[in-house]
């Protein structure tokens, strides 16, 4: 016990019965019986704290993880989110890109538009018409 031999207790004993007397050794014992007791307490409950202590960092780390997790998962929501108000807008742009090609096109169609005449006449074919401008030219 203590590293202590019983020579070595028994020759404490015999100090404290020649330094305290017999008649107050039993309530000596008693307080230092007291005194352990509350050292052992406290030591337990400083080792019950520590250990508090450590699972406390503990679960911090792994709050700081899961906030970097939800924090990781609201930036690819906003890129994602960014990606359709992207698109959106891309759209939006192809479509007035359209809308004034469209505008376009149909203000040319009124500029080309011309009234054709109607007659009666038979057209003749293009070929018979080309042969005979090539004759003339010749």
């Amino acid at each position: 016990m203590f590293g202590m031999g019983f020579t070595e207790i028994l020759l404490i004993a015999v100090m404290a019965i020649i330094f305290v007397g017999p008649d107050k050794l039993p309530g000596m014992m008693i307080d230092i019986v007291k005194f352990f007791r509350n050292v052992k307490n406290t030591v337990g409950s400083v080792k019950e704290t520590f250990e508090e202590e450590i699972n406390v960092s503990d679960i911090k780390k792994e709050a700081l993880a899961y906030k970097q997790e939800l924090l990781n998962a609201t930036e690819d929501l906003n890129q994602v989110t960014h990606i359709k108000d992207d698109i959106a807008s891309g759209l939006s742009d192809l479509n007035s890109d359209i809308l004034s090609l469209d505008d376009d096109t149909k203000q040319e169609s009124k500029k080309e538009k011309k009234p054709q005449e109607v007659t009666l006449k038979k057209k003749k074919k293009n070929k018979i018409k080309t042969e005979k401008e090539d004759e003339l030219n010749a």
